[in-house]
């Protein structure tokens, strides 16, 4: 008998259901029941989680609990029974989705959200990049095509990152530098299946990601190194193991980036020529084991940077995670800048992608620079990308920013009305109101 993927995570879910043991660990080291409003025991909440998970409906602490999750990752520190509680909150928010909708909404905003998220990606970066650098990225014919000899890995970008391009080709631009073969795949083409799980549509969802995972894993070195944080969870917690019951092995194994970069801190820091003579704070977010400490090593390696600490909370999987608790994101982050600019630092370095769009623009405010990390790695290599990404938000007008980008607008031959709409997504995500008017 065949098992099917929605049949082998409905399996997973019930399984983990069962040995949890309801004690409640996971809900009192949740840095966000305060700010989501969880007003109830420990034990009451886990235990609703768990009614969730099997009706698809529970009290409204549990309720919260599980809408505000921001994949902080503290809960599966806190289980002595090997029990991922924050899988189990992204399933329980899976099962109010099924619960709530019938199948064909399930499915149309699955494809709504899909098509949102490929229509911004697409036009947002090719608003900054000609076809070279597209290719580059693995987004024009050729661009991903299968290496004649079989690569160290597969750098796997996501979606989102293209948004914010020069984050990802520093990264190609430091692996080629470091003598590293890779091949590239990301964009929409290459969907890890989260929008569509999110709306309860596991059956596509599902079919999405094992698409893209068959790609991945086409690189035959069974090894694939991730930069999205939202992709490397939802295949490392959902569709891998989910796919070992089905299949009977898993693929490949996955790394995020920086662990990747901090296992060849040795071959990187010869590569480190240049002094970087900046006071520069971390904007953490400690979602992923070890990414946070890694990027704190990398930075280290770098000659003449010293890393401050601001003393602020580090919550959270990315920035954008934050979409059930508006104003704690906007408490955190206002805290963070007016933080920094306490503290006179030369940069606040964000290591995703997410949080650089979001904080970006806020350097048009204060008196230090928004920076992402591969830029301070990238400038004492000698590499350097420009952030268009930032000097177009920075411009904070639809207007201009759609003048700024004409010709590469004319040159993919982007919708204008779609485009404007793509350039007005990306004013919006502005989650802290910048201090004064637009310039």
């Amino acid at each position: 008998m065949t098992v099917t993927f929605e049949t082998a995570l409905a399996a997973r879910v019930e399984a983990m259901a069962d040995a949890c043991t309801r004690c409640g660990k996971c809900v009192e080291v949740c840095p966000v029941t305060g700010p989501g409003g969880v007003n109830a025991e420990p034990v009451a909440v886990i235990s609703g989680i768990i009614d969730i998970l099997r009706t698809g409906d529970g009290p409204e602490a549990s309720r919260k609990w599980a809408n505000a999750c921001v994949l902080t990752g503290e809960c599966i520190k806190a289980c002595d029974y090997g029990v991922n509680p924050r899988f189990m909150l992204g399933m329980a928010r899976v099962a109010m989705a099924r619960h709530k909708d019938e199948p064909p909404q399930r499915r149309r905003q699955g494809v709504d959200g899909f098509r949102k998220v490929a229509r911004e990606v697409t036009h947002i970066s090719q608003m900054q990049l000609d076809d070279e650098l597209l290719t580059r990225l693995g987004q024009k014919p050729g661009g991903n095509a299968e290496p004649e000899t079989p690569p160290d890995f597969v750098f796997y970008t996501g979606c989102n990152v293209l948004k914010t391009p020069q984050i990802a080709l520093l990264a190609l631009d430091i692996m080629d530098t470091l003598g590293v073969t890779y091949q590239v795949l990301g964009g929409p083409s290459h969907c890890c299946g989260v929008v569509q799980m999110r709306t309860g549509d596991i059956a596509t969802s599902g079919r999405f990601a094992e698409n893209t995972m068959d790609k991945l894993a086409r690189s035959k070195s069974g090894q694939v190194v991730s930069w999205c944080p939202s992709c490397h969870v939802q295949f490392t917690e959902t569709t891998l193991p989910t796919v070992e019951k089905t299949r009977g092995s898993k693929p490949f194994e996955m790394t995020p980036f920086m662990l990747f970069l901090r296992g060849n801190l040795d071959r990187l820091r010869p590569l480190l020529r240049k002094p970087v003579p900046m006071r520069v704070a971390l904007h953490r977010h400690p979602g992923l084991k070890g990414v946070v400490e890694a990027a704190e090593d990398i930075l280290h390696a770098v000659p003449g940077v010293e890393l401050v600490d601001l003393k602020q909370p580090a919550v959270g999987m990315m920035s954008n995670y934050f979409r059930a608790l508006p104003a704690y994101r906007r408490e955190l982050q206002k805290n963070e800048l007016d933080a920094a600019e306490r503290a006179g630092v030369d940069a606040l370095v964000a290591v995703y992608h997410a949080d650089h769009r979001e904080l970006c623009a806020h350097e048009r405010d204060y008196p230090f620079r928004i920076m992402n990390l591969l830029e301070i790695v990238g400038a004492s290599m000698g590499l350097h990308r420009d952030d268009h990404f930032k000097r177009l938000k920075m411009l904070q007008d639809v207007d201009a920013i759609a003048a700024d980008c004409q010709d590469l607008v004319a040159q993919h031959g982007l919708d204008l009305e779609t485009t404007r709409q793509a350039i007005q997504a990306m004013l919006d995500e502005q989650p802290l109101p910048l201090r004064g008017p637009s310039l």
